[in-house]
């Protein structure tokens, strides 16, 4: 999703650093700037005004498959992580700052996870050829928990 990963207004992050050689001989490499895990953010609360949240969205993939490589695997306790995520997210923001959140619709309906948030989206936008990918903006409150 990244125009520009050099972007120093902008740090990514992964839980995970891998290296992968796809089927059909091409690297796929997942270098974030840091690693980290979006349950629990190194951050201090609102310390950003833009927070994109784009978790992994499968629950099922092959061990070796290249759509587990390429967007990680949800585990058993997926409604929990998200949960924690999304509350992670809205921590770190400051009032008034904007969460963009992606979701790829293929095993999970959007519905269930929207569930798992007392935030509602002011927009979206469905994309990708089947429009199973959402697209989805929030904006925190203009005060703290909000």
């Amino acid at each position: 999703m990244w125009f520009d990963q050099q972007d120093q207004r902008a740090l990514f992050g992964d839980i995970r650093s891998e290296e992968h050689t796809l089927c059909d001989g091409r690297a796929f490499n997942i270098t974030p700037d840091l690693n980290m895990d979006f349950r629990g953010m190194p951050f201090s609360d609102e310390s950003f005004r833009l927070v994109v949240f784009d978790p992994p969205h499968l629950r099922r993939a092959g061990q070796s498959s290249w759509l587990r490589a390429k967007y990680g695997i949800l585990g058993d306790d997926w409604r929990d992580d998200l949960r924690r995520g999304f509350a992670e997210c809205f921590r770190v923001l400051k009032p008034e700052g904007v969460l963009i959140f992606k979701w790829a619709e293929t095993q999970i309906p959007v519905s269930q996870i929207l569930t798992l948030t007392p935030h509602a989206p002011l927009f979206g936008h469905k994309s990708g050829r089947r429009e199973r990918t959402h697209w989805m903006t929030f904006m925190k409150g203009a005060h703290k928990n909000g």
